[in-house]
């Protein structure tokens, strides 16, 4: 990885919207203002802590459900499914990874960095579908696997779970960034642990000899369709917290590691996903001798294992989901003030917006809790649709018409918009559409060759980046013609 050349504090200060009030490395203290760039003055931490920051919020059953889909829903074989899972986690993770080291280089969160490539007008689009996919698809998800967890651990009513699940996740992401980071690496030992143990008794009472089952529920794309959709669906959940990459580095000093941020980024968010799905592809080829068919994947989990370790896998399913939704609510405030959405003072902007989003979040997954296996199926499809042509213009932005180099400036700057990076992300988009293969839509490219299951990230990542590129060439080429 290349050596980076980070803008002065100079150039920070010449016309750039600074975070406003003074935070430093205060933990308990509300993180004032909203998307400014970050004085060197308040830079501080190490790399090292993104690797819990991004591990912790991956230890949940949302996670093992990918895997256990591959098998149970789609009808791969145990095997091709490992396979599927490990690579879709390790295409996601690289994702997050490749664009955490922009943190320290540009001190900004990721959605205002995405105005280098969409300027500040056509960047609302993915600001506002990142908003609404963290704050309330992600939110949702989450809050509702919590919430059935702690009532399946304490008798509670759902409603009254939900309240303390959505109240714990709230404060957390109200307080800010570093109260983020110290609330993720002090549930990290505790879930890891759990989590592990889930893992090594799932493969213990595995049948990794199973193979394709043509009979399951979405099985009709074959071994080769089903290995596709997994490895789209396992690259598509660890992929969407792409757009949240450089929240949590953006506070690093500039000096740091572009390398360490990498490899803290990439593993913290490969490993347990990668780990956990393996273990889900394992849980639905586990024999339960006590399941219904009525049961749910979490019914099904608890009842293969052991009753004390059951007990402490609600807990651990609760504070996993609770660990995910802090960065969900966190980045999705983020998210809504570059969208141009703000409430309250200058000062408290981020920390209002996120006392909203919970509140909002709250009433759709009080709402929106039936069906939730099939729901999240679709939501995990859709956020790929989106996300993988974001990030092939930002991707050819960065490292193939801006060589890396950006002026802070044009981050904040309302009169620069140039059209290129909307268009090529809504043509990505269209053009992936006879690809999508969900129950939703059926593309007529999945009618006609099932087989190939769903296609549509990698299309549309392509086309979006080669369109891009296309225009920003044509765009040099025709003021290159009018400076002549």
């Amino acid at each position: 990885m290349t050596a980076r050349a980070a803008p002065g504090p100079d150039e920070a200060e010449r016309g750039v919207e600074i975070r406003e009030g003074e935070y430093g490395d205060r933990v308990m203290a509300v993180e004032p203002g909203g998307i400014g760039y970050i004085p060197e003055a308040e830079r501080h931490g190490s790399p090292y802590k993104l690797f819990w920051t991004w591990f912790s919020p991956n230890l949940g059953f949302p996670i093992i459900f990918i895997g256990y889909l591959a098998v149970a829903i789609f009808g791969s074989g145990f095997w091709p499914a490992v396979v599927a899972v490990v690579l879709g986690s390790a295409l996601g993770s690289a994702a997050i990874a490749v664009m955490s080291p922009w943190g320290p280089k540009f001190g900004v969160p990721q959605m205002v960095q995405s105005r280098g490539a969409f300027g500040y007008a056509g960047n609302v689009v993915p600001a506002a579908l990142n908003a609404i996919t963290a704050g309330f698809g992600w939110f949702a998800v989450n809050s509702v696997a919590a919430s059935f967890a702690l009532s399946s651990l304490t008798g509670l009513a759902f409603p009254v779970s939900l309240v303390i699940v959505v109240a714990v996740q709230g404060i957390v992401a109200f307080i800010g960034h570093n109260f983020v980071h110290r609330f993720e690496a002090s549930v990290f030992p505790f879930l890891a642990i759990i989590f592990g143990a889930i893992t090594l008794l799932l493969l213990a009472q595995s049948n990794p000899s199973v193979g394709f089952n043509p009979k399951a529920p979405l099985a009709f794309g074959g071994p080769l369709g089903t290995f596709i959709i997994a490895l789209f669906v396992a690259a598509s959940y660890v992929g969407s917290w792409s757009p949240y990459a450089m929240d949590y580095s953006r506070y690093l000093p500039r000096e740091t590691s572009p390398r360490a941020v990498f490899w803290a980024a990439m593993l913290g968010a490969f490993i347990p996903c990668a780990v956990l799905e393996i273990g889900g592809a394992a849980l639905a080829t586990v024999q339960c001798a006590t399941c219904t068919p009525a049961d749910s994947p979490t019914d099904h989990l608890v009842k293969v294992l052991p009753p004390a370790l059951g007990t402490l896998a609600l807990l651990a399913i609760a504070v996993g989901s609770i660990s995910a939704n802090v960065l969900n609510i966190y980045t999705s405030a983020l998210s809504f003030l570059t969208a141009g959405i703000r409430f309250g003072g200058t000062n408290m902007q981020r920390a209002v917006v996120a006392a909203l989003i919970c509140v909002i979040g709250f009433l759709l997954s009080l709402f929106g809790a039936a069906n939730a296996p099939q729901a999240y199926e679709n939501f995990l499809l859709l956020i790929g649709y989106w996300i993988t042509p974001w990030l092939g213009v930002v991707l050819a932005d960065y490292f193939w018409v801006r060589h890396g180099h950006y002026r802070l400036s044009e981050f904040f700057d309302r009169n620069r918009n140039p059209s290129s990076g909307l268009i090529a992300m809504l043509v990505g988009i269209v053009v992936s559409v006879p690809f999508w293969n969900q129950a939703l839509w059926h593309g007529p490219v999945v009618d006609l060759a099932p087989q190939l299951g769903d296609l549509s990230f990698l299309v549309g990542f392509v086309v979006a980046a080669g369109v891009y590129l296309a225009l920003s060439r044509r765009g040099a080429q025709a003021l290159e013609g009018a400076q002549a």
